[in-house]
C-alpha cells in the first residue's frame, strides 16, 4: 500500500472519537500539549458530525476502538496479543507480596475482560497503588492513570504513509510516545500492513510533517520532527519520489522573542495542498522557510542543494493561496483534501473569536492579529470569501471550535490509509 499525493481520491482513513482519556486533559491542557479548555461533550458531536461527513464523501472510515474490538473478537490470536500489551501497561504499587498477588490475579483474569475495557485500559495507562485500611485485612486501590493518551484522536502524527509502505514514527513528545504502541498494533496486526519501517534511536517522525505532492515530497522539521527521523525514512526503502524537500519550519518575524512553537509544531499546521496545482500557506512563512533537496540516486538519496518553500512551490510550478496570520493560526491550513480540488476545512472566523476570546496568543500576537481582523472582519475568512472559488477549489465547512483546542483541525485528526 502507499499513498503517492494528498490530492489523490481519499478512500480509506482511520479515526478515534475522543473516550475518557480527554477529560484528563481539561484538568491541565497545556500540560498535554493542548491549546485551551473545551467541552468534551461538544468535540465528540464534532467528531461524530466529522465522521459522518467523510462517509458522506464517499470514504471507507475505520473507528480505532471499534476495529481493536472488532479483531479482539474474532482473532484469537490478536486477542492474546492485545491481552498481554493491557498486561504490560497496567502497574501496580505497595508491599511487594501484594502486587505480586494482584498482577497474578489481573493476569489470571484478563481472558474474561471484554475487548472495549481492554481498548480503554491501553488509553488511559491505570495504575493502582494497593494499601493496608484500618482494618488491616483489606487492599484499599488507589487508582492512578500514568499519561492517558489525551492526544490519540489527532491520528495522523503516529505515522507517514509512503509510497510503498508506512514509516512508523517516533513522537518528540513523552506525553505522546505511547500512542505509537496502539497505532503500530493498529497497522501491523489488524490492517495487516507489512511494509513498515520503525524510526527509532535519535530520529523523531511526525505524520504532520509529512507532504506528498505526486513527483516530489516535502518534509517539515523543527519541534517535533528532526533530520535524523527523515534521513532514516530516506534509507527505508519505502519512498521512491525523485526528489525529496526538507524544510524547517518558520516562524513570523514578530514571533522570534515570543515565540510559541506549537504555532509552527508540523509542517500542516502552515502548508497543505488542496489540488495538484495549487498549495495554501502563509507567503511570509514560506519565504522563512529554509530546506535543502535531496535527489534519489542509485546509492539512495543525496543531499544536493538549498532552497525555500516559496522556491520549491515556484520551481514545481504550484499557485499559492496566500493565508492571513489569523487565518493560519486559527488551522486554515489543516483542511483534509478529500480529491482533487475538494477539502474539508475548519471555519476559521469561528476558532479566532474563540482564540481572541480565551487570551491564548501574548500581547504582541495579540496585537498584530486584532489589527489585521479590523480591516478584513472575520466573515471571509478561509474557507469563506474568494481565495478557494478563484482557483477552482470546492470545500466543506466544519465548525470545530471545541476540538481544534487540542491544536489541529481535520488533516491532524485522520489517518489517512488508502488514495488512489
Amino acid at each position: 500500500m502507499g499513498i503517492r499525493s494528498e490530492w489523490d481520491r481519499l478512500r480509506k482513513v482511520v479515526i478515534h472519537r475522543p473516550g475518557p482519556e480527554i477529560e484528563y486533559a481539561m484538568l491541565s491542557p497545556r500540560s498535554f500539549l493542548f491549546e485551551r479548555p473545551f467541552s468534551t461533550s461538544l468535540a465528540r458531536k464534532e467528531h461524530l458530525l466529522m465522521e459522518d461527513t467523510l462517509k458522506g464523501e464517499g470514504i471507507e472510515v475505520i473507528q480505532l476502538r471499534d476495529i481493536f474490538i472488532d479483531m479482539a473478537e474474532h482473532d484469537s490470536d490478536f486477542r492474546k496479543e492485545l491481552e498481554k500489551k493491557v498486561e504490560n501497561t497496567v502497574m501496580f504499587f505497595g508491599e511487594r507480596d501484594t502486587v505480586s498477588s494482584a498482577r497474578d490475579d489481573f493476569s489470571r483474569n484478563l481472558h474474561e475482560l471484554d475487548p472495549e475495557t481492554l481498548f480503554a485500559m491501553m488509553t488511559l495507562e491505570p495504575s493502582l497503588d494497593l494499601r493496608r485500611n484500618t482494618e488491616g485485612d483489606l487492599n484499599y486501590p488507589t487508582i492512578y492513570s500514568n499519561v492517558p493518551l489525551a492526544n490519540l484522536y489527532f491520528m495522523r502524527d503516529q505515522q507517514a504513509v509512503l509510497t510503498d509502505g508506512v514509516a512508523i514514527g517516533r513522537m518528540r513528545n513523552v506525553q505522546r510516545r505511547k500512542e505509537i504502541n496502539i497505532t503500530r498494533f493498529l497497522i501491523e496486526r489488524a490492517l495487516k500492513i507489512r511494509n513498515t519501517y520503525k524510526v527509532t534511536a535519535d530520529g523523531f517522525l511526525e505524520g504532520g510533517d509529512y507532504m506528498p505532492m505526486g513527483k516530489f515530497a516535502i518534509f517539515g522539521t523543527g519541534s517535533r520532527t528532526n533530520m535524523e527521523g527523515v534521513r532514516q525514512v530516506l534509507q527505508s526503502g519505502l519512498i521512491d519520489f525523485d526528489r525529496v524537500y526538507v524544510v524547517q519550519n518558520p516562524v513570523y518575524d514578530f514571533m522570534e522573542v515570543d515565540n510559541n512553537p506549537m504555532i509552527n509544531m508540523h509542517l500542516d499546521t502552515y502548508f497543505n495542498v488542496p489540488s495538484s496545482g495549487t498549495v495554501i500557506s502563509n507567503r511570509a512563512l514560506c519565504e522563512r522557510s529554509k530546506g535543502v533537496i535531496f535527489s534519489r540516486t542509485d546509492a539512495g538519496y543525496e543531499e544536493t542543494g538549498e532552497t525555500t518553500l516559496m522556491n520549491i512551490i515556484k520551481e514545481e510550478g504550484m499557485n499559492l493561496i496566500d493565508l492571513s496570520i489569523p487565518e493560519q493560526m486559527s488551522y486554515a491550513s489543516n483542511f483534509l483534501t478529500v480529491r482533487e480540488g475538494r477539502i474539508i476545512a475548519v471555519e476559521t472566523g469561528k476558532v479566532l473569536k474563540r482564540l481572541m476570546q480565551r487570551g491564548v496568543f501574548s500581547e504582541n500576537t495579540t496585537r498584530i492579529i486584532s489589527h489585521e481582523v479590523s480591516r478584513t472582519g472575520t466573515e471571509t475568512m478561509f474557507p469563506n470569501g474568494s481565495k478557494l472559488r478563484d482557483h477552482g477549489i470546492d470545500w466543506i465547512s466544519m465548525d470545530l471550535q471545541e476540538l481544534t483546542g487540542g491544536y489541529g483541525g481535520a488533516h491532524c485528526m485522520t489517518a489517512s490509509i488508502e488514495r488512489s
